[in-house]
């Protein structure tokens, strides 16, 4: 039986979701329905992609008897209110990231899941590439030997986007692209919190953080070494470095489809794309993360083994930590 999703906003990650959806086998995954704040809009998303109902409340999508999960890709500062709304509803929740927009926002939400026994992931797609698994399966293995350094570096000018610079709507580097960065490190790192967190950037004149370096070290003298913007291109790549070796993601590590470990070189490309345009750059790779979810439902999971809710609340407690040594706040911090 397919998974049915309901789609939750009509902005240009949700249509990304959707057209990764369809490279997928119907009987498994099917987007039955979608809500909008705007009906028109989630009218025009449901004709466009041949979704059978649209809603113009969210409110309606949590009613929807026949939705099995439900993928939230609305903005930060919604994701508390719009999960809640969801999870309190009984409705499975796949919630794109940030969780929440502090380690507050994403306890709330992971206790709330929990106490209704309802499945909630953070959707931290990186994690599900089949580059990303076979990195997995090497340090499992212990073919770096013992991780010593990690370096990443995520940027691209898009301070055009008023969703990445204006407070109100949760914008910054770190929210935006930097907590791929940080949830790569906390991998490689056996999910342990860094023993201290070291942060320095600059902040537009709105408040939110433009271009920020972070260091995380971790007992044994190990560390993750972090540079993002949001102001101009960076190499966009990681690098493992351990004791017996080194694996590198040389481009876009956020949607790896290429490793290089010890100067071999391994490719995973990504099925030939729909005919439909994407906004972002290899969006079909969410079909992967879609797949992990609908596995993690039929098994009966209340949260993902591999993007659990205890990883979540590590990474939003070290986000907040950078915050503040950078200086960025937002009114959720005050609630």
């Amino acid at each position: 039986m397919a998974t049915r999703w309901g789609i939750c906003s009509a902005g240009k990650i949700s249509h990304d979701f959707l057209v990764a959806l369809k490279t997928l086998p119907a009987t498994e995954h099917q987007a039955v329905a979608i809500a909008a704040r705007d009906l028109s809009r989630a009218q025009e998303y449901a004709q466009k992609h041949g979704i059978p109902r649209a809603y113009g409340s969210y409110e309606e999508l949590a009613r929807d008897p026949d939705v099995d999960v439900v993928y939230v890709g609305v903005i930060h500062p919604e994701h508390l209110p719009v999960g809640r709304l969801f999870l309190g509803a009984g409705k499975p929740v796949l919630l794109e990231k940030p969780l929440g927009m502090n380690v507050a926002e994403v306890r709330e939400l992971a206790q709330l899941a929990q106490s209704h026994g309802v499945f909630l992931m953070e959707a931290y797609w990186t994690r599900f590439f089949p580059a990303s698994e076979r990195l997995h399966s090497l340090l499992s293995q212990g073919a770096l030997g013992e991780p010593k350094v990690v370096r990443i570096e995520f940027g691209a000018p898009v301070s055009g986007c008023p969703w990445v610079v204006q407070k109100e709507l949760g914008g910054g580097a770190l929210l935006d692209i930097g907590c791929y960065c940080v949830h790569f490190a906390t991998m490689v790192f056996g999910e342990e919190r860094p023993e201290s967190i070291l942060a320095s950037g600059f902040l537009q004149s709105t408040g939110v953080d433009e271009t920020l370096s972070i260091i995380l070290n971790y007992r044994g003298k190990r560390q993750a070494v972090i540079t993002c913007s949001i102001l101009t291109w960076l190499p966009n790549q990681a690098a493992i470095s351990g004791t017996k070796g080194i694996i590198q993601l040389p481009s876009q590590m956020w949607s790896p489809t290429e490793l290089v470990v010890n100067g071999q070189h391994e490719e995973f490309p990504l099925p030939p794309p729909p005919s439909q345009p994407l906004n972002f750059p290899k969006s079909t790779g969410l079909r992967y993360e879609a797949q992990h979810v609908r596995q993690c439902l039929l098994k009966g999971l209340k949260e993902s083994p591999l993007v659990s809710l205890a990883h979540s609340e590590r990474v939003a407690s070290i986000l907040d930590e950078v915050r503040r040594q950078v200086g960025v706040t937002y009114a959720q911090d005050r609630a």
